[in-house]
């Protein structure tokens, strides 16, 4: 499996180490980490065989190899992949949450500001990657959707539609908490997922220029 590494979590790690949060950092990584395992854990329960891990700087990023069988067992519009695909994406948040009903269960052994930090770090974890973007974990779930019931080329228009409203979206939403809490970290997050919704949008557009190549304008 290969290990790669996005240079540009080590700006951020300075940052944090300036700002004197490192320490909540360290937190929020180890359970993206968590999280990630959760990722890992449901693939392997399904079949698949992971292929690169990524750690980036908000987190880590886990790719898996396809297996062509999952290709040819149809559902709707679909295929069993895209069912797969939407559990493993799952798993992550499902994750999150059963270390949140750990961590209240072992309240008394926790300092509070571990305990709080813990707790945040984890719903944090969670309503971000539950949020309708790609390439977060709600995004991959709605675009697995939206491939079993409207069609391939449809879920890619479509997915980068809702994905470009919601970072609009996020992204007000992300001024406002700036400008409240004065928290660089918001802005960091804002701007690396802006690249990262720019270049799955420039992906989408190549798989649409490809299926209508191969396909042909179904429209």
């Amino acid at each position: 499996m290969q290990i790669k590494i996005d240079l540009k979590i080590f700006a951020i790690i300075l940052i944090f180490l300036l700002t004197k949060n490192i320490g909540i950092y360290a937190i929020l990584m180890m359970f993206a980490l968590i999280h990630e395992l959760g990722h890992l854990f449901c693939g392997l329960v399904l079949g698949f065989k992971p292929k690169s891990i990524s750690i980036i700087p908000y987190g880590f990023n886990l790719g898996f190899e396809v297996k062509c069988k999952d290709y040819n067992k149809k559902i709707k519009k679909g295929n069993l992949l895209s069912i797969k695909k939407i559990a493993i994406a799952l798993a992550g948040p499902v994750t999150n949450i059963i270390c949140i009903l750990i961590i209240i269960a072992l309240k008394n052994n926790i300092s509070e500001y571990n305990y709080q930090n813990a707790i945040y770090a984890n719903i944090l974890l969670i309503l971000f990657n539950l949020i309708p973007i790609y390439p977060l974990d709600g995004g991959r779930i709605l675009e697995e959707i939206l491939h079993i019931t409207i069609g391939l080329r449809e879920s890619y228009s479509v997915t980068k539609t809702i994905t470009n409203i919601n970072i609009i979206i996020l992204t007000m939403i992300a001024s406002i908490l700036i400008l409240y809490y004065k928290n660089i970290a918001i802005l960091l997050a804002i701007i690396y997922l802006w690249a990262l919704v720019y270049k799955c949008n420039k992906e989408f557009n190549i798989k649409e220029k490809l299926y209508r190549a191969v396909f042909g304008d179904t429209s």
